[in-house]
């Protein structure tokens, strides 16, 4: 499997396709198939994938994005930092879109302003979200599907798992 690293083929790449993800993006919606056996074709090549990416020579997500932190994720982020609470608030984060009435942050800044050398200056107490991006470990990808094609842009592992997953299909003949 050849696996695309570069980060401006991987962003240039990603807006060509975007037609096409959105195109197998309802394909996966309607395929004849069970959403586990989706997840185990994606957690599979995502394993394949994972090995030959170092996450630690790309930190694009961390340049690009901004994780959503509960209340629970900053008292743990933290728990390591000599800050306070309101202090650390006032200091790094805003207020993001509530989920299901919960209040949630995102820091105020790009890139995290945690983020040196491209790598976590607090990486063992950092936010769930960072620790499960790109989130294709997880149950359920077909209800994920607009986040992954936004990812794809910006995440080698993403772009990598979703183009050979289109590839996979359409070798069993189903796209």
């Amino acid at each position: 499997m050849y696996i695309e690293k570069n980060l401006e083929e991987i962003k240039k790449k990603a807006r060509l396709k975007r037609d096409e993800n959105f195109k197998f993006r309802s394909f996966l919606k309607w395929i004849d198939l069970e959403s586990a056996e989706i997840d185990s074709s994606v957690h599979r090549i995502y394993n394949e994938v994972i090995d030959q990416i170092d996450c630690k020579e790309c930190a694009n997500c961390c340049l690009t994005k901004m994780p959503l932190l509960d209340a629970l994720d900053i008292k743990r982020f933290i728990s390591s930092l000599e800050i306070g609470e309101e202090e650390f608030r006032n200091k790094y984060l805003e207020e993001a879109e509530p989920d299901d009435n919960k209040k949630l942050y995102q820091f105020n800044s790009l890139p995290c302003p945690f983020l040196k050398n491209n790598l976590c200056t607090n990486y063992d107490n950092r936010p769930e979200n960072c620790q499960s991006f790109p989130h294709l470990h997880k149950k359920d990808f077909t209800s994920r599907l607009w986040g992954i094609i936004n990812n794809c842009e910006i995440c080698p592992i993403v772009f990598n798992v979703f183009e050979e997953l289109k590839l996979e299909l359409w070798r069993k003949g189903i796209f």
